[in-house]
């Protein structure tokens, strides 16, 4: 029996451990993965430690679990019934995971359906337990299995550093695309300097969006992120206590008045929800906001002045393949440019140092990444 090194929680809120556990063997619908590079997640720390007290309907997986949310690598086994997707093929795996089988999936909407599962974090309901227990494989171990149906093929020029990224990055683009974002318009971005937000900056631009307001505290980095498109982009820092309540002014200062078109909220729990207010308050009418962070404070909404001005509020989770897809045609095409991040790579034997890393990190240009041989 082949074995591979995993890292493995035991119990929750303690440390990762390297263990010797066999390789999966693939099933036909299947391919198994050996994983090259997989990404470390801001979340990470407070999933293995507190999420199961926060948000208790959100299923971790049973334990001993090998977490690892973002992996890329190559294709070494394919099951009897894959198609289209061989052996040596380079592959982000996505690990939102649905049942394949119920209503919403059936109807295309796999996001939807009770089963959804992220492979390697949490679930999304009960069902997940199933999920979990067919798919216990994720990104710290060296190799996993995974349906053929969650494969993205990876472009040659995309490494497999820039790969463990898609799953922040599809995450913004389904928010993006959610509210319609195409060339010529204008988008609000709250948390601009984060893994989330700067995912968003780099996707409105690649998507044609002319005017892009970038909104987060640390002033270094937000000067960074104007560097990317000084024209196009525009920052505001929301350093000081009610700074946040000139953002409308400031978006209409930059739009004739109008406001912008777009509102992606991209900061996470825990977070004063006066900023997402002020942005929703900087919307156009017929304006659209996207929450992709999970600011979890309750939001005070005049639902009378959202009629009046057809202001839409959606939440939006994770992305698709086919969005996945997506993104490696743009960062192949150079529409989506990937180099401003910076990789800080770590082996599996060393992953909490990687977490460690994680609170240090230059904002989300860092890319902290967990790397196999």
């Amino acid at each position: 029996m082949e074995m591979m090194n995993a890292a493995r929680l035991h119990e929750i809120g303690t440390s990762f451990s390297v263990d010797q556990i066999a390789v999966p063997e693939v099933r036909p619908t299947d391919v198994l993965v050996k994983v090259r590079a997989c990404g470390v997640i801001p979340n990470m720390k407070n999933v293995i430690a507190h999420y199961a007290e926060w948000f208790p309907y959100l299923p971790l997986p049973p334990l001993p679990a090998i977490y690892g949310l973002d992996a890329a690598g190559e294709v070494v086994a394919v099951g009897e019934l894959v198609r289209e997707i061989n052996v040596g093929d380079r592959v982000y795996v996505n690990p939102g995971t649905s049942c394949g089988s119920c209503h919403p999936c059936r109807a295309g909407q796999p996001i939807n359906c009770a089963a959804y599962t992220f492979l390697g974090y949490f679930g999304f309901g009960p069902k997940s337990t199933e999920v979990f227990k067919d798919y216990p494989y994720a990104g710290f171990a060296q190799y996993m299995t995974a349906p053929v149906s969650s494969i993205v093929k990876l472009h040659d020029s995309m490494s497999f550093e820039e790969g463990s990224r898609l799953g922040y990055l599809g995450t913004a683009y389904s928010g993006l695309r959610k509210a319609g974002v195409r060339a010529g318009q204008s988008v609000l971005i709250n948390g601009a300097t984060g893994t989330l937000g700067l995912g968003a900056v780099i996707l409105a631009l690649a998507m044609g969006a002319t005017k892009i307001f970038a909104v987060a505290r640390n002033e270094t980095l937000l000067a960074e992120v104007k560097a990317i498109s000084p024209q196009r982009i525009q920052t505001y820092s929301v350093k000081e206590t009610g700074s946040d309540a000139g953002i409308p002014d400031w978006v209409r200062t930059h739009t004739d008045g109008l406001g912008a078109d777009v509102f992606i909220d991209a900061v996470g729990p825990g977070t004063p929800h006066s900023t997402s207010l002020a942005g929703i308050d900087a919307l156009r009418r017929g304006g659209r906001m996207v929450d992709i962070g999970g600011m979890s404070e309750p939001l005070p909404l005049e639902m009378f002045k959202l009629m009046c001005f057809q202001i839409s509020v959606i939440g939006s989770l994770w992305f698709d393949v086919a969005e996945g897809q997506d993104m490696v045609e743009m960062a192949a095409a150079g529409t989506l440019d990937l180099s401003i991040l910076r990789h800080e790579r770590f082996a599996l034997d060393n992953i909490e140092d990687a977490l460690a890393a994680i609170e240090n990190r230059h904002g989300g240009f860092t890319n902290v990444v967990i790397v196999h041989d």
